[in-house]
């Protein structure tokens, strides 16, 4: 029965996929057609977009250039289809990060607008949600659309099938499995070359801004006189908008590809055991489950779409995600019943399987995934939102000079990591005991089943920021900017929760990813296992946790000097003239100076996270391999909540004493100019390195799935 209906299933699918870029498409043109503004309006928001054009155009003739020669490598020496799903991948993060770039380019200055017309909160609102939902419903829609692809036109997934590349020498792979994982890796390797260079171009322009406008000239924030400013609005699009779509996306697809492969192996660990019904039920469960988080997402963001809504902008927003998560959980539990339990699944099958409670133990291991996703949200928004403690403490501390600002923040930030750290540990050991390892998978996949929700209300954040800047840009009257300025702070709390959840789901999508490579690896019939005894095991092990703090060192170099030397590039230009208004400073060399620093440097990260495990898995092996991927994870998952959080209470203390909460202690005091020091710090460190780690540890996770049917019998030494 099953095995019939898998292909109607994924067209259903397909459906609601094709209604949800329908609904991206109408929102894309809705806003198109808003008015801009005033002509100073038009002309910056115009330059914006130019820019933030340029930058993609630019290093995508590098991307171009590694996604062809890996192409052409898988179609040669892997399987001779998986070069065409590889690039599959890279195309489907490609759309969704020029996608997502226009529209948050275009919604920016018509979010500014409408507060300049309306001067309703709730009406801006609107609007600045209805330009985010573009990005987060393409990250979902386009993610499941060249997934579907790969499965509906190379044949689905298949247990018993080897196939080798055009040129024949001998390493054969699962053709089926290979796709999966290579459409996969697509979207990995363009995630990390948007996330390293986005990071390095946005921190670079705002680092640099803010010395001159608030350290060195003493302008206010987003002042049109510094040459800096218009890279810095380009740079929240580049990273926040363009890296954070297509991180999320590669998360999504990721956690899809490895339920996949963990269905495989649990089939082929327990032989003749179970039926292909059986199969065929674990196989169709994770896409149906997509599909209903996607299902989710319209309803909840199409409820806000129409909905009149108040003066309490974190409120509404909540209230989308919240609804997206309830009908994602309603729906999957129909789902899991409808696969696992009408569709005449043998229970002694799900038993053999380890599922502890029947059919609905895939449904409760994706709600753990869902409950701790939203947990580790919640968990973020108390460390970093100005509404609690934390950063309202760290605000104070700022009165005492700046290195009692840096060492509160760096407390703030480790004992932010404790709890994330409980909450995924937990969700993955009750997945594991419920559902066995097929659970964790599927956990993960309910964390992202809703990320179109997520990533909407993230991307909220930055076209706030742009709005509020081209306020200030602009000199729009000072209710404008009260509006925009409470919409930059709700923006910078659904930011830092966005990354919370980045790095969540990145935790959960990368042991699924090191569970799945492990089956990869293990002869069929065998149990898995990784041996950690293993001296092989152990030193990967060391080497992962060193390889993350060398990744960390080298994105904060590149971010720090490509700073340096744009400030001091802009400073040149902020001649008397210019202080004066009487002249205006050459945005486009700073625009095009950020570009080219940061498509210079993100050449050697986001090699290096590719060819680790290629060299470590042909020269020591597969258990070596293993070692360095969870040595990385262990390291890299609290590393990366510690920066992102500490970023973001660095970044919300400064905004705190801005909106004049620190009584007698304004902008220009210096407890203010201590905490932008502190927010300096914590920039490079919340939208550089936290979020990259996340790519590293996913894209090391993928590329050693991709090889490990090749070098699970070849090493050099050992």
């Amino acid at each position: 029965m099953l095995s019939s209906l898998l292909t109607t299933s994924w067209l259903i699918v397909l459906g609601v996929v094709v209604l949800a870029l329908i609904y991206v498409a109408v929102n894309y043109f809705r806003i198109k057609k808003m008015p801009e503004g005033t002509p100073d309006m038009i002309e910056l928001s115009g330059i914006i977009r130019s820019g933030a054009q340029t930058f993609l155009k630019t290093e995508y003739k590098s991307i171009v250039i590694v996604v062809a020669i890996v192409a052409v490598i898988f179609t040669l020496f892997v399987e001779k289809t998986s070069g065409i799903t590889f690039l599959m991948g890279a195309m489907m993060s490609s759309i969704v990060c020029v996608l997502g770039m226009q529209s948050a380019t275009y919604a920016n200055v018509r979010t500014s607008n409408k507060a300049r017309e309306s001067l309703s909160i709730g009406e801006t609102v609107k609007v600045a949600l209805c330009g985010g939902s573009i990005s987060g419903l393409a990250v979902q829609a386009f993610g499941m659309l060249g997934f579907l692809a790969v499965l509906l036109c190379f044949g689905g997934v298949k247990h018993d099938a080897t196939s080798q590349g055009f040129l024949q020498i001998g390493l054969t792979c699962n053709p089926y499995i290979m796709r999966i994982s290579t459409y996969s890796l697509g979207c990995s390797i363009v995630a990390m070359f948007n996330r390293v260079a986005g990071g390095n171009y946005t921190k670079a322009a705002d680092i640099s801004s803010d010395i001159l406008g608030k350290l060195r000239h003493d302008l206010p924030e987003d002042d049109s006189r510094i040459p800096n400013t218009i890279a810095d609005f380009i740079g929240d699009n580049v990273n926040d908008i363009a890296g954070n779509c297509s991180d999320l996306l590669e998360s999504f697809v990721a956690t899809m590809s490895a339920s996949l492969m963990i269905a495989v192996t649990l089939f082929q660990t327990h032989g003749g055991k179970v039926s292909d019904e059986t199969f065929n039920a674990t196989i169709l469960f994770p896409i149906i489950l997509a599909g209903c988080g996607l299902v989710g997402c319209l309803i909840g963001l199409g409820l806000a779409n129409i909905k009149k809504m108040g003066d309490n902008p974190s409120r509404e927003l909540d209230l989308s995600t919240w609804i997206s998560a309830g009908c994602t959980i309603v729906f999957g539990g129909v789902a899991a019943y409808m696969i696992f339990k009408a569709s005449g699944v043998a229970p002694e099958d799900l038993a053999t399987y380890g599922f502890r409670f029947g059919w609905i133990s895939p449904w409760i291991s994706s709600v753990m995934g869902i409950i701790a996703g939203i947990a580790i949200g919640i968990i973020t928004e108390y460390y970093t939102s100005t509404d609690h403690k934390p950063t309202q403490k760290l605000a104070e501390m700022c009165t005492e000079g700046e290195a009692f600002v840096v060492t509160k923040g760096d407390a703030v930030g480790s004992r932010s990591v404790l709890l994330p750290v409980f909450v995924i540990i937990v969700a993955l050991i009750v997945s594991g005991v419920i559902c066995s390892s097929y659970g964790i998978a599927i956990s993960a996949l309910g964390m992202l089943a809703f990320v179109g929700a997520t990533v909407s209300i993230d991307a909220f954040g930055p076209i706030a920021d742009n709005a509020g800047g081209l306020a200030e840009a602009c000199h729009l009257d000072p209710d404008v900017r009260k509006i925009t300025d409470k919409l930059d702070a709700v923006g910078n709390t659904t930011a830092a929760i966005g990354k919370g959840f980045a790095i969540g789901s990145a935790a959960f999508a990368t042991v699924s990813l090191i569970m799945a490579y492990v089956g990869n690896y293990t002869e069929i019939g065998q149990p898995l296992s990784l041996n950690f005894a293993s001296f092989f095991v152990v030193a990967g092990g060391i080497l992962g946790g060193a390889l993350v703090e060398y990744f960390c060192a080298i994105l904060t170099d590149n971010t720090i000097d490509a700073a340096k030397i744009m400030a001091d590039v802009g400073d040149k230009q902020m001649t008397q003239e210019v202080l004066d208004g009487k002249a205006k400073p050459d945005y486009n060399m700073m625009i095009a100076m950020a570009a080219r620093e940061a498509i210079h440097r993100m050449v050697l990260p986001s090699v290096l996270a590719l060819l680790i495990p290629i060299v470590g898995g042909f020269i020591l092996g597969v258990e070596f391999v293993g070692g360095i991927l969870v040595g990385a994870t262990i390291v890299a998952i609290p590393r990366a909540i510690f920066m992102g959080n500490s970023g973001g209470a660095f970044d919300n203390a400064k905004k705190y004493i801005e909106q004049g909460m620190l009584e007698g202690h304004g902008k220009g005091s210096p407890a203010h100019k201590a905490s932008v020091t502190g927010d300096t710090i914590g920039d490079t460190r919340k939208d550089v390195v936290g979020v990259a780690l996340d790519i590293f540890i996913k894209l090391m996770s993928t590329v050693a799935n991709t090889i490990a049917p090749i070098i699970r019998n070849f090493k050099l030494f050992g």
